[in-house]
């Protein structure tokens, strides 16, 4: 067992784990954030995807022990100050981004991550840029949506294009 320290959400916490343990779990197990879902376990569904050092990446593709040091956003830290919804997940609820719920958090990361690269995306850079993300119930139309409305765009205008 080593003890991994890394900054989640803004604060310094510590954990034992396993060399073998992936971010995923340790920030699930370790440290009771289970907002980062686990999905498919072989990296395809992005259920699972945080912000590490200001990049998305799928929490289960990473060891927890590579990223001591590192700076982790989860979905728990994407609120707002006063704890109220964060632009992205207003969006999200909103524009009715969500059904069950399970791929959410993941969704919500990677719009997040698209918005701070591409701050005005069009609806196909959306698309693409939500590609490693699944989504079973939506039909991702809703979804799209909501990121271009986070986005600050007139979302019936940028459909209508």
């Amino acid at each position: 067992m080593t003890k991994v320290t890394m900054t989640v959400n803004g604060k310094s916490v510590s954990a034992e784990t396993e060399g073998r343990t992936l971010l995923s779990s340790y920030l699930r197990e370790g440290l009771g954030l289970t907002g980062t879902h686990i999905g498919c376990d072989t990296s395809q569904c992005g259920a699972c995807v945080v912000h590490l050092n200001g990049r998305a990446v799928k929490s289960c593709t990473v060891f927890a022990q590579d990223v001591a040091g590192a700076e982790v956003r989860t979905i728990e830290g994407m609120a707002n100050a006063d704890g109220s919804l964060g632009v992205v997940q207003q969006a999200f609820q909103d524009h009715h981004g969500l059904q069950c719920g399970f791929c959410t958090p993941g969704m919500v990361m990677a719009s997040a991550a698209l918005l701070a690269e591409n701050p005005k995306p069009t609806e196909a850079e959306v698309r693409h840029g939500l590609e490693g993300n699944i989504c079973r119930c939506t039909g991702y139309h809703n979804i799209v949506k909501a990121v271009l409305a986070a986005s600050g765009q007139d979302v019936a205008a940028v459909a209508a294009e």
